[in-house]
């Protein structure tokens, strides 16, 4: 497809529909980053109800890839009925930025202070007791968020498809699911080119989409505008966490493991 036609604003004007039917509204707030020194700022890009809580206030935290909005948008209408729900595009991802150009990127603990700092700036939010769900690389944010903050802050506390305990025994069943022809677990959960993005959706999905819903121009129009956009704010190969890089833990989103 030409550079100038895309699918995914239609995908994604379709997700906000969601969040703006469930009553949230997108804003922006700049805020001290963590990580960058004097002076250095960041801008955290979220949805959230207008004006102060009624309800009990939920942070959902999104994973590594898609936008905030499109990994809760089949969420946020039934939680909306019974939570203040705060959705946010974590540093680096949909609308939030920080200064790449001087400072490292974030680690999850800068995500998690960061998320802190959000929280506290919301209307009636500040030091109001909040729960949090995180799914994927979110859900290693929303563990530091939990864990600097205590259990007066932030709980309950969901994390869905983290692997906290993953090993390379796990990569190396990952690459048996996925047959022959694969160098890594990073050239499908990052992948590049069309037939590794179905290969993902194939492994990721109880119910894979049928090919005819996902052709080659549709896939390779994601991969272009959603995820080749990654690396230019991560360092994936380098990036540290508690137990190895990005692409280390990133398969996680695929082993539906829970921790309440």
């Amino acid at each position: 497809m030409g550079g100038s036609l895309s699918l995914v604003p239609v995908l994604d004007y379709f997700a906000r529909r969601e969040l703006l039917a469930a009553g949230l509204r997108p804003s922006a707030v700049t805020l001290p980053y963590p990580d960058g020194g004097a002076g250095a700022t960041c801008t955290v890009h979220y949805w959230a109800p207008p004006g102060e809580p009624r309800l009990p206030p939920l942070l959902l935290v999104h994973g590594f890839g898609p936008r905030a909005t499109w990994q809760w948008r089949c969420q946020v209408g039934p939680l909306s009925r019974h939570f203040h729900v705060v959705v946010p595009d974590l540093l680096g991802f949909g609308g939030s930025t920080y200064p790449f150009d001087t400072a490292p990127p974030p680690s999850e603990a800068t995500q998690a202070a960061t998320l802190a700092a959000l929280l506290d700036a919301l209307p009636g939010m500040e030091g109001r007791r909040v729960a949090a769900a995180g799914t994927s690389y979110g859900g290693f944010v929303t563990y530091w968020l939990a864990r600097a903050a205590g259990a007066a802050r932030v709980g309950p506390v969901v994390i869905a498809s983290s692997d906290l305990l993953k090993t390379a025994a796990d990569d190396r069943g990952f690459l048996k699911r996925a047959g022959e022809g694969w160098s890594g677990v990073d050239q499908i959960l990052l992948p590049a080119e069309p037939a590794a993005m179905r290969k993902l959706l194939e492994l990721a999905s109880y119910r894979p989409p049928p090919r005819a819903m996902t052709p080659d121009f549709l896939l390779r129009d994601f991969i272009q505008v959603q995820l080749l956009a990654i690396p230019e704010s991560f360092d994936l190969g380098q990036k540290s966490t508690p137990h190895g890089s990005i692409l280390d833990y990133t398969c996680s989103s695929f082993q539906s493991q829970f921790a309440i």
